[in-house]
This record gives structure tokens, sequence and C-alpha cells, in this order.
């Protein structure tokens, strides 16, 4: 966490304890002056029980840059189970299924080989999130470029129900010829389901 000139517009909080520690270590974060110059609130959280994981997202009052110091101070202070990073959004699309309850959060992860990064923006803008978004049963598609902890690349889905990835029209999406070519050149890959705690509120 050494560049400071990054775009960010959001910070994700990733905590690996029981899943009400969520919450508390959200409002020991909003007590820091770095927290109030953010100007941050508390976005949706989710808790994924296969992998014991919690995450937070913290949507900024706007874009801006993030300090490595002002970063640090964050996860100092979340603990040392936590890991906080800088999100920059790249594309936020309204679903189908837009204005009903999501109560599932499905997160992918990858880094593309060197040399596919621009394909993959291609890829992801105007075939495979709009494609997804489009699938009844999502209700939000969102990208974002992960300039610290993780993997680099994250698409999520807010779902009315976890089947939906199961459905005809969101296999037919996955399996294109475009993504069949893209996806060997993924990395570090991780596809998680999460339960959503909670949408939107002050600490």
């Amino acid at each position: 966490m050494t560049d400071d000139g990054l775009p960010c517009d959001a910070l994700l909080l990733r905590l690996h304890p029981a899943q009400p520690v969520l919450l508390e270590t959200a409002r020991r974060l909003s007590q820091l002056p770095a927290w109030t110059a953010l100007a941050c609130r508390i976005g949706r959280g989710a808790w994924s029980d296969e992998s014991q994981c919690a995450w937070l997202y913290l949507p900024l009052a706007r874009r801006m840059t993030v300090s490595a110091e002002t970063l640090n101070a964050l996860q100092s202070c979340a603990g040392p189970h936590a890991r906080v990073s800088r999100l920059e959004l790249l594309q936020q699309l309204e679903g189908t299924s837009h204005g009903q309850a999501a109560p599932f959060h499905y997160a992918v992860e990858m880094t593309p080989e060197p040399g596919f990064e621009d394909e993959l923006q291609q890829w992801y803008d105007t075939e495979h999130l709009p494609g997804l978004a489009r699938v009844s049963g999502c209700v939000q598609a969102q990208r974002w470029w992960n300039h610290d902890a993780g993997p680099r690349s994250l698409a999520c889905y807010d779902l009315v129900t976890a089947q939906t990835l199961g459905s005809p029209a969101w296999l037919a999406v996955r399996n294109t010829p475009w993504s069949a070519r893209m996806r060997p050149h993924f990395t570090q890959t991780r596809r998680t389901m999460f339960e959503a705690t909670h949408n939107a509120g002050p600490p």
C-alpha cells in the first residue's frame, strides 16, 4: 500500500472473525479522524459461512486519493485479521430485478494475466457485466479495480436468490465464445457467495 495517487471510490474491509464483529469493527473505525476526513459511510455488509469471511463496503463521499498512512490507520484499528483495500469503481449497472430485496452477494475476484487487462475491460464492459445484469434475479452488478490486498478485478452481483447462478440465462452469458477465450487467462480466481447482513446506514 505505497501508491498514494490512485483513484478510490470505496474501501473494502475484509474480516475473518465471527459475523457480529463486522459492524463492531466499523463503529471503531468511525471514531478515527481518517474516517471523518474521507466522509466514509457504511455500505453493504456480507458474510460467507463457507469461508468464514465477512466483507464491508465503505463508500467514500466522492472519488479521491487515499494515502497509505490513512489506509494503515484504518487497518491498524480494524485489527490483525482485517484487510483494507482501495476500490476504484469501473462499472455499475441496475439489474433486471432492480428494486427487489437482494439477500445474496456474489463476488468474483481475479487478476488477468499480463497483456490481457485491456481485453478484460472490453469483455466486462460490453458483454459480460451487461449480460449478467439482464438475467432475472440480478438486482445490481458492479465491477471494481482493487488497488491493494487481493486479486485486482472484483465483479460483484446482488442477487434475489443464490440459485440465479444456475439459471439457463446466467449460464448462457458465462459460456459465450468470448468468455471461454478469456477465462484461461484468469489468475488468483476466487468465487464467493455471501449472505447480505445489511444494506446501508450510519454506524
